[in-house]
């Protein structure tokens, strides 16, 4: 089944504010929907869950063939999250060493101490304003300060590294039916800066490391579990990038969708035991991440419909989180929903290793928020979006304080 502007319309930006329509009309005209260019939207939940733990679904774009394009096809190794097994395993285990279990168990929930007082501190400092932009002056500095901390990246480089996050990000976004050449000329540029100034810093760390992630890559031990400098580059690049850009869209749609539902934030406010569960489901009804792009190394047979090796599918995550056929009532918000399964982090061999460093910083942000959200309210509804369609969330939230 063909629908040849669909993507065009749910990548468009006038449809930012509200893409769940098209999500619905997408799992209508599937499961699978071609486009005139060629690539495939696939939107239905059980098909995108199955295609994210398919070994035939390349993760990386290279590949495509050659001439299509894209940041990596003039040489370069993505980052392991566009990498495959058995490269993207090794990878992912090295950057996991110092980062989580089963080496280092206890770093992340040792950041919570430290994450409260980052939030406390950034909310303290916002009491005597009349109004405030949650995205710039909460949602945003929150994760950013614990990445950099975590990474051991300098307060003083912090813009910087905003700068070089914001070509990164638009580069990897899906834009149907567009030109991208100055998109990925401007990512590609981003990732070879700031890639040389994480390994400058890394190797500012051999002789004298810290308690940080580039010290630890830099000077670990075990010759086998080394990663190179332009393996030490893309792991530190995409540990920033995933460490704050989907956090900031959690606390930000959090927010958003609980000042437009004031009786979940009365019960939220009332109940903060349910904080966990309702973060999950914010990561189902409002994800931060909406869609992927995978490439077939092999004909794949989707319900009737194959899809070719060497073309583009775009799995629909968000889309899959509001199918009827997986979810009850899909298009409510119910922070006590049982059986929540979301595809919020992605699945299968590429699930978000960071997420539960997201979901500490999400909880830890709402429960300082929600109980002031009350005598709080929108400035602007819908608020200005961000242009990526695939990291969708707004670009502004401006609360007025009362």
């Amino acid at each position: 089944m063909t629908a040849d502007t669909l993507l065009e319309r749910i990548t468009d930006y006038a449809n930012r504010h509200n893409p769940y329509p098209l999500y619905a009309e997408l799992r209508e005209a599937g499961p699978v929907v071609r486009q005139a260019d060629g690539s495939y939207l696939i939107g239905g939940y059980h098909h995108v869950a199955a295609l994210l733990h398919d070994p035939r679904l390349s993760a990386d774009p290279r590949s495509r063939p050659a001439t299509a394009g894209g940041p990596y096809t003039e040489g370069g190794k993505p980052p392991f999250l566009r990498l495959d097994d058995p490269e993207h395993h090794r990878l992912r285990t090295l950057a996991m060493r110092p980062f989580g279990p089963p080496h280092s168990p206890g770093r992340v929930d040792a950041l919570r101490g430290q994450i409260a007082d980052i939030t406390r501190e950034l909310f303290e400092s916002l009491q005597d304003r009349e109004q405030i932009d949650l995205v710039d002056d909460f949602a945003y500095p929150l994760p950013v300060t614990v990445i950099c901390r975590l990474l051991g990246v300098p307060r003083e480089d912090e813009a910087q590294f905003q700068t070089w996050s914001d070509a990164l990000v638009a580069a990897a976004d899906v834009r149907a039916g567009a030109d991208t050449t100055e998109q990925d000329r401007a990512g590609q540029e981003a990732r070879l800066e700031m890639g040389r100034y994480l390994v400058d810093l890394a190797e500012q760390r051999r002789a004298q490391p810290r308690d940080d992630l580039l010290s630890a890559f830099i000077n670990e031990p075990d010759p086998d579990a080394r990663l190179t400098h332009e393996e030490l580059a893309e792991t530190a690049i995409l540990l920033f990038i995933a460490g704050h850009e989907t956090t900031v869209n959690l606390i930000t749609n959090g927010v958003l969708t609980l000042l437009r539902l004031p009786d979940q934030l009365d019960r939220l406010r009332r109940d903060p035991d349910l904080l966990p569960s309702a973060v999950e489901e914010l990561l189902r009804y409002e994800p931060p991440v909406h869609m992927r792009e995978r490439y077939p190394l092999a004909d794949i047979e989707v319900a009737g419909t194959t899809l070719p090796a060497g073309s583009t599918v775009v799995l629909g995550l968000a889309s899959g989180n509001r199918d009827p056929r997986r979810f009850h009532e899909p298009d409510r918000f119910h922070p006590d929903r049982p059986d929540n399964q979301h595809l919020g982090f992605g699945s299968g061999v590429h699930l978000c290793y960071g997420a539960p460093l997201a979901r500490i910083e999400a909880q830890t942000a709402l429960r300082v928020l929600i109980p002031q959200l009350g005598t709080a309210a929108l400035a602007q509804d819908p608020p200005p979006y961000r242009e990526n369609a695939m990291l969708r969330g707004p670009r502004h939230l401006l609360l007025q304080l009362r």
